[in-house]
């Protein structure tokens, strides 16, 4: 069985590079497409509080029967729980949801900036990694400046930073700043929430390699050094955007597909959402 390559978190942990994102995956039906997903090899899932799904990949993975330590799960506090003493009571209830002793990767799932409690959050995530129920932490939709002012009032630096890109929005300045920072770059909507079926240049270079479009992204973004975590709850594609090992693509079409760059979000910007 293939699997993903591991890619190294400052805090000495290991994260495998493709995982399974599981957002708007109902939770009675998250525990089957968690089972696919690690039967296809995947060993990371991403799941959040906010997805309303914990319990079903807790499910999943006890369904599974793998050990504990072959799976690398991520999950995330929500806006509504910001703040020290909040965020650690929430960390509790997803970890229950979970069933879990511990979750691999905790993250702030936005800044909410105006807010203005994303410090107080991430001193909760501290307290959690020096207890080793959260073994890494990290942060989600942090644009530069909220990294800027999280580094100069935090202990910890964050081992990943999970932002929305894919071919149109490529987010330079972010993976640029995460890369000297020692943080690595994680994608959310890394096929652009379907946008990338069906695209010219994207068929063009997967009819090169017997691949879709989907595993041509995929594929770009493992290329470029990105965590990535596509989502699908259909058992094919499941499989299909994991079979990305056995080709590669060369530097004229990652040229290429870095010529669809145009800014276009699929989601809310950091700095708009409470």
């Amino acid at each position: 069985m293939t699997f993903s390559p591991l890619l190294r978190l400052h805090d000495g942990h290991s994260i495998p590079q493709l995982g399974l994102g599981v957002y708007k995956v109902p939770d009675a039906t998250a525990a089957d497409t968690v089972q696919v997903a690690l039967e296809a090899g995947y060993r990371h899932i991403d799941t959040a509080a906010l997805y309303d799904n914990e319990t079903g990949v807790g499910q999943g993975i006890a369904r599974s029967g793998l050990p504990r330590g072959e799976v690398f799960v991520t999950t995330k506090v929500w806006n509504d729980r910001h703040g020290y003493e909040d965020t650690l009571r929430a960390f509790d209830e997803s970890l229950d949801r979970l069933g879990l002793d511990y979750v691999d990767l905790f993250l702030i799932h936005w800044p909410a900036p105006r807010q203005d409690r994303y410090i107080e959050t991430w001193r909760a995530l501290e307290l959690l990694r020096a207890e080793g129920r959260a073994r890494s932490i990290g942060v989600s939709n942090f644009h530069t400046h909220h990294l800027d002012r999280l580094l100069a009032e935090s202990v910890e630096t964050p081992v990943i930073n999970q932002v929305e890109l894919h071919p149109w929005l490529q987010q330079s300045a972010v993976r640029e700043y995460d890369s000297a920072h020692g943080i690595l770059t994680e994608a959310w909507s890394p096929l652009a929430r379907g946008r990338a079926i069906g695209d010219e240049t994207l068929d063009r270079i997967g009819a090169r390699h017997g691949k879709t479009a989907a595993q041509v992204v995929i594929r770009w973004h493992l290329q470029l050094g990105n965590v990535v975590i596509p989502k699908s709850v259909t058992p094919l594609r499941i499989r299909e955007n994991f079979e990305v090992f056995d080709f590669a693509l060369d530097e004229g079409e990652m040229n290429s597909i870095g010529g669809l760059e145009s800014g276009e979000r699929t989601g809310k910007d950091p700095d708009d959402l409470d």
